[in-house]
């Protein structure tokens, strides 16, 4: 059943939040993907606080009318990690060997496919993240380590006199 004019005037309403709302936006043509390959792409992308949802052009370009698109088009909306939902995106595309990017946006600046496929390839926030308290624990941990060493050869130096002197620790 079509929608009415008042749902498409909701429905861009919607968009228009979820633009504003978004860090990055990848469009992209989903045709030949089934409803169980479409179907886990969206929960994944759930899982990094993003949205997979199938859009209408005309809805998308009322809502920023600098989107111009052709064809079946699915939009990615990306709320936080800008990354980790297009390694997801491009790497099931991949798997599927069906769809294909058609560009998109990393906040305002306009990206080709070329250029999303470059930034799937970037470290996440996460990994990101785990990079740096390893680079920052890395002269603690070699610290901790110097500093028992000397302890350690202490305590051997101790019991070392205290096996010369017949077992016993004179004080």
């Amino acid at each position: 059943m079509p929608k009415t004019r008042l749902e498409k005037e909701e429905t861009v309403v919607k968009l228009k939040e979820k633009l504003q709302k978004s860090k990055a936006l990848v469009f992209t043509d989903f045709k030949g993907l089934t409803m169980a390959q479409l179907s886990d792409l969206r929960n994944k992308l759930r899982d990094q606080n993003a949205e997979f949802t199938i859009t209408k052009n005309t809805l998308l370009k009322l809502a920023k009318p600098e989107i111009d698109l052709d064809g079946p088009t699915a939009t990615l909306f990306a709320y936080d990690d800008e990354i980790s939902p297009l390694k997801t995106l491009v790497k099931s595309l991949k798997d599927f060997t069906i769809g294909k990017i058609k560009g998109g946006y990393l906040g305002s600046e306009v990206l080709s496919e070329a250029k999303i496929i470059q930034l799937s390839t970037l470290p996440s926030k996460q990994e990101l993240r785990g990079k740096v308290v390893g680079v920052l624990a890395a002269p603690l941990t070699g610290m901790v380590s110097v500093l028992q060493g000397n302890l350690r050869n202490l305590v051997y130096a101790l019991s070392e006199v205290q096996k010369m002197r017949g077992g016993e620790l004179q004080g």
